[in-house]
């Protein structure tokens, strides 16, 4: 058996209509998914999926290369193909041999992995609203991501007023909180709720002191990325509870594997729709301390691409039996959210991977005492840096979209520059 075609195939999946609004400010482009398309000489069919603008290895033209006319068997395990064409080389071999993925990969443990809710950060009454969406449609954990502009114990709060109490909350972020000094009093506090299961990343995850202070401080598990500070060092240092694995399949299982020596749980995160998710549930099933809820972000997505939508629950997601990644895909969603050629065309002329326009708005964070921060966007590593508070009670966000206005213009021109302080005004 042999690679006789590798398609790759554009298609813009709108996000749902709340998400749509939320995701102006950061990860509008995950919609542009490419889909791989792997036909062989028995004319079995593999798909795969990659996320372009947030993805390990895209794929390239020189991997398609690469496996047209080789035996799918013999390069599945190599990362560097690329997220969507190496899940499509497993799901037609599993196909060929009629097992599924998860018998390529391990023994299985599980019949069932947990998933959890994804969302970006956004106002209370939004986290709320997400909340709410989760648990009526199985979920029963839910990551988060605080930032510095909105008030974390309002968002909790909001979220707290509309979910069971078995719902968990999944913190992460993203080195904020800044160091030590700065993250415990704030932690604690958030630890009072019993809705908050764990933290990810409260600060930089080199800081190995500042990191070990936290975890012996507060009554809640850390969560940091597998491999910063090294593994071995982190062990050592007993710096985190558990670990966040992604990448392709070689490196999640290598990262799973030693997560598993050191007993230490973890979540894969696996961002994509429908094929990515169940891939992640593939991997999810061998790797022994998959325990913790996979990120894949599939509530993003309108629709999943696949015939059956994926259900969820519990808060766990069912592992196909079928041969290979065992999910029948929508052709005809495929075509629905297809790229025009036309639209590919005109970004390949200027050597650019297709991407939405990039929308137009001066974020402004306001404080309770009337100050405010304009930005162009909202920018994480001004804060880390400390330029700017790690955590204000009742702070929020305000976005101003181009309204066409000298006012706006000219306060958009500054803030490309250097965010702007000032005294807030009302619109």
């Amino acid at each position: 058996m042999k690679v006789v075609d590798a398609e790759r195939i554009l298609v813009d999946v709108p996000f749902t209509p709340r998400q749509q609004q939320i995701t102006r400010r950061t990860v509008y482009n995950w919609s542009i998914l490419e889909l791989c398309k792997v036909t062989t000489d028995t004319g079995h069919v593999g798909w795969g999926e990659t996320v372009i603008h947030y993805t390990y290895a895209r794929v390239t033209d020189q991997s398609v290369e690469r496996v047209l006319g080789q035996r799918p068997a013999e390069l599945m395990n190599d990362d560097s193909l690329g997220a969507g064409l190496q899940m499509a080389l497993f799901d037609v071999v599993g196909k060929i041999l009629e097992v599924p993925v998860y018998q390529l990969i391990g023994t299985k443990v599980r019949d069932w992995t947990p998933i959890s809710w994804w969302c970006s950060h956004t106002s209370p009454e939004d986290w709320a609203a997400e909340a709410k969406d989760a648990v009526e449609k199985g979920y029963t954990s839910f990551k988060n991501k605080p930032r510095p502009w909105w008030d974390i114990i309002a968002q909790v709060e909001a979220i707290r007023q509309v979910v069971p109490p078995h719902f968990k909350l999944d913190l992460d972020p993203n080195a904020s909180l800044q160091n030590a000094a700065t993250a415990i009093p704030i932690m604690k506090r958030l630890e009072k709720y019993d809705s908050v299961a764990m933290f990810e990343t409260p600060i930089p995850q080199d800081d190995l002191l500042g990191n070990k202070q936290i975890r012996q401080a507060i009554n809640r598990p850390i969560a940091m990325h597998f491999g910063t500070p090294p593994y071995i060092t982190g062990i050592r240092e007993g710096v985190c509870d558990g670990f966040v694995i992604g990448g392709g399949k070689s490196a999640v299982v290598r990262q799973g594997t030693l997560s598993a020596e050191a007993k230490m749980p973890f979540w894969l995160q696996l961002v994509g729709n429908g094929l990515t998710t169940t891939w992640a549930a593939h991997l999810g099933a061998v790797l022994t301390h998959a325990s913790w809820p996979t990120i894949s972000c599939i509530n993003l997505y309108s629709h999943h691409l696949l015939k059956k939508e994926i259900e969820v629950m519990g808060g766990y997601q069912q592992v196909p039996d079928g041969p290979g990644l065992g999910v029948e895909v929508d052709v005809a969603a495929i075509e629905k959210y297809r790229v025009p050629a036309e639209k590919l065309d005109e970004f390949a002329k200027n050597g650019q991977l297709y991407i939405h326009p990039k929308p137009q708005l001066i974020n402004t964070i306001v404080y309770p005492d009337n100050t405010c921060i304009y930005m162009a966007d909202l920018d994480l590593g001004y804060f880390n840096g400390g330029h700017g508070p790690a955590y204000v009670e009742g702070s929020r966000v305000e976005s101003w979209p181009n309204d066409g206005s000298k006012a706006w213009a000219d306060l958009f021109a500054r803030v490309q520059k250097h965010p702007v302080r000032s005294r807030w005004q009302e619109r």
